[in-house]
């Protein structure tokens, strides 16, 4: 279940907001607007742009399965320098395709095993709690942050473009 949580969740989502961030590219040469305004923009003066929005949906992604499989050092590193739209997309599709190298055997551990990171002062959660408290809530928050900007600025953006294709059966 933790890989169906987190590896299929996540890149989900990440596919999700890739798909978001080309309406928000239509959008902007639609109205002869440049992208670098959207990915500059933020909801407050004291909330992260855009740009940083969709940087750290990425690094929670991919440092959430590294904790979750006890393989953080061997996760990407990223500058966090992106400045244009193809390579926030880029990042996006360099993080789906480091989430495609796990498997399920990769968590057989997650749920139990501590977590901690360098800000929590020496303390930890278990795996459970970290995938269900820190690693879901945190890519959502970022990706719906990322949507809501680009909707406050005009972007047809809907509920369906966030939830992306739903598995329905007849």
């Amino acid at each position: 279940m933790f890989y169906q949580l987190s590896i299929v969740q996540m890149s989900k989502m990440l596919q999700n907001l890739q798909h978001i961030l080309d309406k928000g590219a239509a959008f902007a040469d639609s109205k002869k607007v440049e992208m670098a305004v959207l990915l500059n923009s933020r909801l407050a003066p004291d909330q992260f742009n855009l740009t940083r929005q969709v940087q750290i949906a990425c690094d929670t992604a991919k440092l959430g399965a590294a904790r979750l499989s006890n393989t953080v050092d061997s996760a990407p590193k990223h500058a966090d320098d992106e400045t244009t739209l193809a390579e926030l997309k880029q990042r996006i599709s360099d993080t789906q395709a480091y989430l495609a190298t796990f498997s399920e055997a990769d968590f057989a551990n997650a749920a139990t095993q501590k977590i901690s990171q360098p800000r929590w002062e020496g303390k930890y959660v278990t795996g459970e709690e970290f995938l269900m408290q820190h690693v879901l809530p945190n890519i959502y928050f970022h990706i719906t942050t990322a949507y809501a900007i680009l909707r406050h600025n005009g972007v047809e953006v809907g509920k369906k473009d966030y939830l992306g294709a739903m598995p329905y059966k007849s």
